[in-house]
């Protein structure tokens, strides 16, 4: 399982199902080879910082990691947010969609999409 670009190891790991989830997503949307997973941190939600997920195109300040052949973009400050994260997706009766283990989160909204450090 190869997690470099140009020697740098992604700070974030993807579980099988969220990888199989993301790589359906990206033949569905059929995205070009300039796009990929966009993993981040923004202010807001009702923990103080919400989770970026999604696909976009590479951005200045931007670090580039590949794992197990899919891009990720992810701004340089954003890895002291998110190193050791790991990002999931659940496909259960009881729960839907992606959900993040953040060892670096300090509290956790009930949703599970927001945290504070």
């Amino acid at each position: 399982m190869s997690t470099e670009i140009a020697n740098l190891t992604a700070p974030v790991t993807l579980t099988d199902g969220a990888k199989k989830e993301i790589k359906k997503l990206i033949q569905q949307q059929e995205l070009g080879s300039d796009y990929g997973l966009r993993l981040g941190v923004e202010g807001g939600g009702c923990a103080g910082m919400n989770y970026i997920l999604g696909f976009d195109q590479k951005k200045e300040g931007d670090q580039e990691y590949s794992i197990d052949e899919i891009t990720v973009f992810m701004h340089k400050a954003h890895g002291l947010y998110l190193a050791g994260m790991e990002v999931d997706f659940k496909d259960g009766l009881n729960a839907r969609g992606f959900t993040f283990s953040n060892p670096n989160a300090s509290s956790t909204c009930g949703c599970g999409t927001s945290f504070s450090v």
